[in-house]
C-alpha cells in the first residue's frame, strides 16, 4: 500500500467547558468534545488518533456505549449546541458516523446508552437531555435510528442521564439529575417510560447521575451543587425475616412495582451513603468500570471518582470490614489562578484518573506501581480553550509558538522518551498569560519573540536560562552548545508575574522572597501576593499546574507608537527589523511601523492603506516588504541601507494595487513568499488566489509587479497561505491554501509564458475531513528546513515537510506531507 501523502503529526487541543464533555472507554481511549469536534485520545502514546468532525456547533457530551459483553467499545455517542446528537462506530478501523438524533430544539446537554436485546437482535437504547426542558428516549437498530418518546420538564431542566438495566431483567431504569434538587425515575413498560420516583434529599441542583451494578443489586451515584455525594441502591425486594423483624434499624424504602409478562415485581430504593469531602460544588462523578480479565472473568472495583470547582478529585471506596464508604485518594491542583474541575473519569483498569478543568486543560494522575497509594502527576494533551489567531515555527524548526483570543502565547515541541523511537509533540512552556486576548506574534530569534494583542502596546520575551536548559532536556539537543550560541550568560533564570500587572517580571540567580517582605503589609500592592519562580529541572514535558505557574518568559521590552489594538506583527530573515500594524480605519493609524530589533526603536512609519492592515511578509531575501489590507489593496516596499540616513534603513514603497489595479474585489486575508524570493501570493475572501512577481528580475520597474499565475478560485474565503521552503520534485512551488470553512488544501504551481491559456496550477492533495479544522483556518505556516523536527537521525526523515496550521476551532494541526508524493 503507497504511503499517504499526508499524516497529521500532532494536534494540540483540549476540553470544552462543559461537564460531561470527557469519556474514558474500556477499548482505552479518552473520546472528548473540543470544539465542534470529538477528539480521540490515546493516553499510552500521548497523541489524538483522530478528530471526528460532524458537528455545526460546539460538541457538550461524548458517551462511549458500554457493551454486555464488557469488550472495547465500538460506538461512541455526542451531542452538542447544534441541537443534535450523533452515532460514531468503528468499521474496518475508521470512525464512521452512522446514526444523527434530531429532535431537540435546544443544545443537547447530557447523553447516554446502553445495549438491549428485545425480539432477538440488538439495539441501542439512548437518552438525551437537552435546554429545550426535554428529555429525549432513542432507539437505534442497525442504521435505523427514531424517537420513541419524548419527556417534559415544564420550564426545569434535567443536567445529566443515565440508564440501566433492573436487576435481573431487560427492563431499562433511567436516572434523569434536575435542577429541582430531585432524581427522577423512570422505568420502561410497553416501551414508554414512566415515573415510578423521585429520589429527594440534595438541596441544590443535581449536576451528574450514574449507575453501575453492584452483585445482585444496581447502585446510583449522583453529585449536586450542594457539594455533597449521594449513593442510593436500586434491589428486587423480596420477604424476609429480616424485613419482619421489629427491633431492627431499618433504613427508608421507596417502593415501586414491575409489571412483566402479568407478574409484579416489586423493587426498593435505599440511600445507600452520603459522601462529604468536597468545599465547592460537586460536578462530575464516574464509576470504575468492571473490567474483563484475560481468562475472561469481569473484575469488579466499587470505587468511585468525583471532582468539584474546589480543585480537587477524590477517589471513594467501601471499607472491606465496616463497608462504609472512605476516602481513599486526594489529588489536585494548588495556587493558580484557575476554577475547578467540570469532569472527571478512570482508566478501565483503575491505574489513571483524569480530569477537565474550567479553562479546558485536562489533569492525569498515575497511580505510582511501586509505591502502595500514591498518584503523580502525568503527561498529558494540552491545547488552547480559545482561538488560535497565529503561530510561528522558530528559525531552526525545532520547535513551534502560538497565541490565541485565550490570552496565552504557548510553544510546543517534540519529545521523546527515552528508550523508545517514537516522537511526541508537548506543550512545554507558557511564555505569557496576559489580560488581553492576543493576536499576533514572530519569533526573533530561537529565544526571543515579540507580540500583538487587544491593546496598543507591542511586548518583548526572552526565553529564561531554565527554560533553555528544560528544553535541551525535553527535545534531546545539547545544552551546552545551544546556550554557548545564544549568550546565555545575559538569560535571567525565570519570571514571575507582578500582582497588579500583566508584564513578566525577570527573576535572576540569588532573587528571593526576602523575609521582610513577609511581614506587615507596607503597601496596597504588597496585599497581593505574587508567583515565585522556582527553578525546575524537567526531562519530560511539564504538566498543567507547572506550565501556569513556572514556565513564563519575562518581558524585556514595550514598543508604544500605535493608537489602536495591535493586529499583525513580521520580522525578517536577517531578524535585525520587525514590522507591526493595528487595527485603523483611516490612513494616519493604518501605517506600518518599523523597529530595530537591536535596540528597539522605532525606526520607520509607512503609511498608505486606509484600512487594517491584515498580514505582513518580508521576502526571504530581506529585500521587500509585503503587506496586505482590509481596503482590498496590497503594497510592496523595498528595502534600500542609505549611509547618510539617519537610521541607515529606508523601505520606500515599490509597488502596491489601487480601485483600478486591483483584482481582489473583497478583504486580503492573507499572502507569502516563495522560497527564492521571486514571487508572493495572495489571498482573499473574494475567494481568489493570486500569484505576483518576478521581484528579482524587475529591476526598478515597479510596473513589472502583475499577476503571473491565473487567478485561482478554491470555492470559500481564502484565510491562510504559506509556501514550501522547497520546491517539489518537478520543481514545483508548493503551495498550502486554508479556507474559512476550516479546509485546507496543497497546490502546486509553475511559471508559464502565458498563464491565461494554460492551466498553471495543479491540485495535488485534499486533507480529508477529519484532517481539517471545523472552523476558520487562520494561519498556515510550513516547517522551515526539511524533515520532522525531532527525527533527524531518521534517514526517511528528509522525505518529508512538516505543516502546522491554526484555526478558530482552538487547535493547532502539524502534518507531515511526503514531498516525494506531491
Amino acid at each position: 500500500m503507497a504511503a499517504p501523502a499526508v499524516e497529521t503529526c500532532h494536534v494540540a487541543c483540549c476540553a470544552n467547558r462543559t461537564p460531561h464533555v470527557l469519556s474514558w472507554g474500556r477499548n482505552g481511549i479518552i473520546a472528548f468534545g473540543t470544539s465542534g469536534s470529538v477528539a480521540l485520545y490515546d493516553p499510552q502514546n500521548y497523541r489524538i488518533i483522530a478528530t471526528l468532525n460532524g458537528h455545526t456547533g460546539r460538541v457538550n457530551c461524548v458517551h462511549w456505549v458500554p457493551r454486555n459483553d464488557y469488550g472495547p467499545e465500538t460506538e461512541l455517542l455526542s451531542g452538542g449546541t447544534d441541537n443534535q446528537i450523533l452515532v460514531w462506530e468503528i468499521q474496518d478501523g475508521k470512525f464512521t458516523k452512522t446514526g444523527e438524533l434530531l429532535g431537540h430544539t435546544g443544545p443537547v446537554i447530557s447523553v447516554h446508552g446502553i445495549y438491549q436485546k428485545e425480539e432477538g437482535f440488538s439495539q441501542i437504547l439512548i437518552a438525551s437531555s437537552a435546554s429545550d426542558s426535554t428529555t429525549r428516549i432513542w432507539n437505534k437498530q442497525g442504521s435505523k435510528t427514531q424517537c420513541l418518546q419524548t419527556i417534559s420538564f415544564g420550564n426545569g431542566f434535567v443536567m445529566d442521564v443515565s440508564l440501566a438495566l433492573l436487576p435481573d431483567t431487560t427492563v431499562p431504569i433511567l436516572a434523569c439529575a434536575g435542577d429541582d434538587r430531585k432524581i427522577h425515575l423512570f422505568i420502561s413498560q410497553n416501551s414508554q417510560f414512566h415515573k415510578v420516583h423521585s429520589l429527594v434529599g440534595h438541596e441544590d441542583w443535581v449536576r451528574g447521575v450514574e449507575w453501575t451494578v453492584c452483585g445482585k443489586d444496581i447502585l446510583l451515584a449522583s453529585c449536586a451543587q450542594d457539594c455533597l455525594i449521594r449513593l442510593w441502591r436500586v434491589f428486587m425486594k423480596t420477604s424476609s425475616s429480616f424485613d419482619n423483624a421489629e427491633d431492627t434499624i431499618k433504613l427508608k424504602q421507596d417502593v415501586f412495582v414491575l409489571e412483566t409478562n402479568g407478574h409484579l415485581t416489586t423493587f426498593a430504593v435505599t440511600l445507600e451513603a452520603v459522601l462529604a469531602g468536597h468545599e465547592n460544588w460537586v460536578y462530575g462523578i464516574h464509576w470504575q468500570n468492571p473490567l474483563l480479565k484475560e481468562d475472561g472473568s469481569i473484575q469488579q472495583s466499587m470505587r468511585l471518582l468525583s471532582a468539584s470547582m474546589d480543585k480537587t478529585m477524590i477517589l471513594w471506596s467501601p471499607d472491606e470490614e465496616s463497608g462504609v464508604w472512605l476516602e481513599q485518594i486526594r489529588v489536585g491542583e494548588v495556587g493558580g489562578n484557575t476554577l475547578g474541575f467540570y469532569g472527571c473519569q478512570i482508566s478501565p483498569d483503575g491505574s489513571m484518573i483524569i480530569a477537565h478543568a474550567f479553562h479546558g486543560a485536562l489533569h492525569l494522575w498515575r497511580q505510582n506501581n511501586f509505591t502502595k497509594g500514591e498518584w503523580t502527576p502525568a503527561v498529558v494533551l494540552s491545547g488552547h480553550f480559545g482561538s488560535v489567531q497565529d503561530l510561528s515555527w522558530d528559525p531552526q524548526g525545532e520547535f513551534i509558538m502560538s497565541v490565541g483570543s485565550d490570552q496565552t502565547t504557548r510553544l510546543f515541541a517534540p519529545w521523546r522518551k527515552k528508550d523508545q523511537t517514537k516522537v511526541s509533540w508537548h506543550e512545554i512552556s507558557r511564555p505569557q498569560i496576559h489580560g488581553y486576548d492576543l493576536q499576533c506574534l514572530s519569533i526573533i530569534n530561537g529565544f526571543q519573540f515579540v507580540s500583538g494583542a487587544d491593546e496598543k502596546v507591542i511586548r518583548v520575551f526572552t526565553a529564561p536560562r531554565n527554560f533553555v536548559e528544560n528544553f535541551c532536556n525535553i527535545a534531546g539537543l545539547p545544552s551546552e552548545k545551544v546556550l554557548a550560541s545564544s549568550n546565555s550568560a545575559d538569560f535571567p533564570e525565570g519570571a514571575r508575574i507582578p500582582a497588579l500587572g500583566l508584564s513578566n517580571k525577570a527573576v535572576f540567580p540569588g532573587d528571593s522572597k526576602s523575609e521582610k517582605d513577609e511581614g506587615q503589609f507596607s503597601s496596597i500592592s504588597n496585599q497581593y501576593l505574587e508567583t515565585y519562580f522556582q527553578s525546575v529541572t524537567l526531562t519530560e514535558p511539564p504538566t498543567e499546574d507547572h506550565l501556569l505557574q513556572n514556565t513564563l518568559w519575562p518581558e524585556v521590552q514595550k514598543l508604544y507608537g500605535h493608537g489602536y489594538e495591535i493586529f499583525c506583527v513580521a520580522s525578517n530573515s536577517a531578524k535585525t527589523l520587525m514590522a507591526s500594524a493595528c487595527k485603523a480605519s483611516k490612513v494616519d493609524h493604518a501605517a506600518i511601523l518599523l523597529w530595530s530589533t537591536l535596540d528597539w526603536k522605532q525606526l520607520l512609519s509607512l503609511p498608505l492603506h486606509s484600512l487594517t492592515i491584515t498580514q505582513m511578509a518580508f521576502s526571504p531575501d530581506d529585500r521587500f516588504l509585503l503587506a496586505v489590507s482590509r481596503d482590498r489593496t496590497w503594497s510592496l516596499w523595498k528595502h534600500q541601507t542609505q549611509s547618510h540616513s539617519e537610521t541607515g534603513t529606508c523601505f520606500s514603497l515599490y509597488a502596491h494595487t489601487n480601485k483600478q489595479t486591483a483584482i481582489h474585489s473583497r478583504i486580503i486575508w492573507t499572502c507569502d513568499w516563495s522560497p527564492d524570493s521571486k514571487y508572493f501570493v495572495t489571498g482573499s475572501r473574494d475567494k481568489k488566489v493570486i500569484i505576483w512577481g518576478d521581484c528579482t528580475s524587475s529591476g526598478n520597474d515597479s510596473a513589472a509587479i502583475v499577476p503571473c499565475s491565473s487567478v485561482l478560485d478554491v470555492g470559500d474565503s481564502a484565510t491562510a497561505v504559506s509556501f514550501a521552503s522547497v520546491q517539489s520534485i518537478d520543481q514545483s512551488y508548493i503551495l498550502a491554501v486554508g479556507l474559512e470553512s476550516g479546509k485546507i488544501s496543497l497546490f502546486k504551481w509553475k511559471p508559464c509564458v502565458n498563464f491565461s491559456m494554460i492551466d498553471d496550477w495543479h491540485k495535488c492533495v485534499e486533507f480529508n475531513d477529519l484532517q481539517c479544522h471545523t472552523l476558520s483556518i487562520k494561519r498556515l505556516r510550513w516547517r522551515p528546513c526539511l524533515g520532522r523536527a525531532g527525527t533527524e537521525d531518521d534517514p526517511k526523515s528528509s522525505e518529508f515537510l512538516q505543516l502546522a496550521s491554526a484555526g478558530a476551532d482552538n487547535c493547532v494541526r502539524i502534518f507531515n506531507v511526503n514531498r516525494l508524493c506531491l
